[in-house]
């Protein structure tokens, strides 16, 4: 499965993508904007034991983001369980050399509507550290609506931080 807009493009994950990975998520910017089971440093183990995991899916969560060609970052959906089953968390990562060039809105428009129309997700959601705006400006250019904020709910950097949450519905849902 490979989702593509333009210059950027989404494809499934190979056990060879380790080597282009591990330098760009080596880098603390991007490990506190992230949970901590996005370790750093982030080493070749971490990267050959998370694509071991998520390579070769099928359907297809986790997805590798191109941009003209080259290795960027990662975008996924991760589905929700029992009567959550109808809704995906989505979460994403790209490298430093690569922010502010619009290729993560893209990725995002490109996986939420993969999410929709190809998976009948109803709901896709996420929450954001308060401090990380550029990832809440994405959202809100692909359509997410900021739902709340849970005050002090996430320890990250040593220090309790709010996290921002945000979603966006299946148009096709919306529209029953």
């Amino acid at each position: 499965m490979e989702l593509q807009s333009g210059n950027v493009k989404l494809r499934p994950l190979h056990l060879s993508d380790a080597g282009r990975m591990v330098p760009l998520a080596n880098n603390e910017k991007i490990s506190r904007n992230l949970r901590d089971g996005f370790p750093h440093p982030y080493t070749m183990a971490d990267g050959e034991d998370f694509l071991s995991r998520f390579a070769d899916q099928d359907p297809t969560y986790f997805f590798a983001i191109e941009y003209k060609g080259e290795y960027t970052g990662n975008i996924s959906l991760v589905p929700g369980q029992d009567v959550y089953r109808c809704s995906a968390e989505i979460g994403y990562f790209i490298g430093e050399p690569f922010w502010n060039k619009g290729i993560v809105t893209e990725a995002v428009t490109l996986i939420c509507e993969y999410g929709f129309k190809q998976l009948g997700i109803a709901r896709i959601h996420t929450g954001i550290f308060e401090y990380n705006t550029a990832s809440m400006r994405v959202l809100e250019k692909c359509g997410f609506t900021k739902e709340c904020v849970f005050r002090k709910s996430v320890t990250k950097l040593g220090k309790l931080w709010g996290e921002v949450r945000y979603s966006k519905i299946n148009p096709a849902i919306e529209e029953v």
